[in-house]
């Protein structure tokens, strides 16, 4: 079973996958950038590894329904390491839609209850945009 304390190593689990997120994200702005794309992603994986455990990773990778996702991944992964960053991005933006698309539904519902945010979005504007009202499994 999963652990939810923070101890030392999920506290550095987290911060680097914050920062795996700001160097990709920096990689982006500055015209996909090859070494920060490449920072950003060791950051995110090594982050990702400590946060939740290697055994728990594996698993996660390497359900049946996840396959696609972690080959996607992996291969824009590879391809922003040797050099090619567009094509990279793009495998690895398919593939953490991929692997993650399960966990979108509850952080809709999570940003529905920050309080401005939440505020924002559930207006009927905001609403009509989307197509699946999260209101209803709440």
């Amino acid at each position: 079973m999963v652990s939810f304390e923070l101890n030392d190593q999920k506290k550095i689990g987290a911060g680097l996958t914050t920062f795996g997120i700001i160097f990709s994200f920096l990689g982006l702005i500055f015209l996909f950038d090859k070494k920060l794309l490449a920072v950003g992603n060791i950051l995110f994986l090594s982050g990702l590894f400590l946060l939740i455990g290697l055994k728990s990773t594996m698993q996660f990778l390497v359900k049946p329904q996840n396959i696609k996702g972690t080959i996607s991944f992996g291969a824009g992964f590879l391809f922003v390491v040797i050099g090619w960053p567009i094509s990279g991005m793009i495998l690895e933006g398919s593939g953490f839609f991929m692997l993650f698309s399960c966990f979108w539904p509850t952080m809709a519902i999570f940003l529905q209850k920050i309080p401005i945010l939440g505020w924002f979005l559930k207006q009927s504007y905001v609403r009509s945009l989307k197509q699946l009202d999260y209101e209803d499994i709440e």
